[in-house]
């Protein structure tokens, strides 16, 4: 597997080494066009100087760090009860509707759940007769669900993984000792998933931080670091390959503190 896997850390450092360098490229005031190999910091000049896209940037950190929250909340009671309490054809049925959705488009979730939030939607229609009005396409709460539908099963999957493996023995002594059912998941089990929530979060949170198409089909008027780059690769190559770096860098710094604090060191 050494040389397939070689072949797949040069690609990827390759590409990020070429997204570097797009953003260094220097593009002609006067004829718009990028000029390769003339180094230069402008691009990243402009990005720093204009607070729009600070506020950008941090609105995708949020929402980002949002989801991954969510996902953590809902994941945990599911994959223990997958886990521990479920039977064994109720355990399979389970898993296979948490996987089935990974079989299906992207945008074919994403615009269902459109179809299901827009104003004279499906939760509309349901809340109806309640005399409720349905949330519509509200910016930052219509890009924070989906994307937390979407992402929730690669949280699910760790989490449920990293319960099998605690032994029974533990909950069993932890029992023995009196610690009811709080202090146990708190002190016994909850030490004992952070690899799990450690890995899962590590898909939620990157695939949150660069994730544009969502945000534009739902969000309404929201906008994150992958639709300036959408809105800006072809008029400005260089600045859109600025922009790109930012998630990059934030994921960098999110899996060195996670691999400092230790939880993957248990995978």
């Amino acid at each position: 597997l050494s040389a397939p896997l070689g072949w797949i850390v040069l690609v990827y450092l390759g590409s990020l080494a070429v997204l570097l360098l797009h953003a260094l490229w220097v593009k002609d005031s006067f004829t718009g066009k990028v000029e390769p190999f003339h180094w230069t910091l402008d691009a990243f000049a402009q990005l720093a100087g204009n607070p729009v896209y600070l506020t950008i940037a941090v609105r995708t950190l949020v929402i980002a760090a949002l989801v991954t929250l969510t996902d953590v909340l809902l994941a945990l009671p599911i994959s223990y009860y997958l886990a521990r309490v479920a039977s064994p054809r109720m355990r399979a049925a389970l898993l296979v509707g948490i996987t089935l959705p990974l079989w299906a488009s992207y945008l074919v979730k994403v615009y269902a759940w459109r179809t299901i939030l827009q104003g004279n939607g499906l939760l509309s229609w349901l809340l109806g007769p309640f005399g409720v009005d349905g949330p519509g396409l509200s910016e930052l709460w219509s890009t924070w669900l989906v994307l937390s539908y979407l992402w929730l099963p690669y949280m699910i999957l760790p989490i449920y993984a990293g319960i099998e493996r605690i032994p029974n023995s533990l909950i069993e002594a932890s029992a023995d000792l009196g610690g009811g059912a709080g202090i146990t998941f708190r002190r016994v089990i909850l030490p004992q998933l952070l690899p799990a929530i450690a890995a899962g979060s590590i898909f939620t949170f990157s695939l949150s931080l660069g994730d544009y198409i969502t945000a534009q089909i739902v969000g309404g008027k929201v906008t994150m670091l992958g639709n300036v780059v959408q809105n800006t690769y072809v008029s400005n190559l260089p600045f859109a390959a600025a922009v790109a770096t930012i998630p990059v860098v934030i994921v960098l710094v999110y899996l060195f503190a996670v691999r400092r604090s230790g939880a993957l060191d248990n995978l």
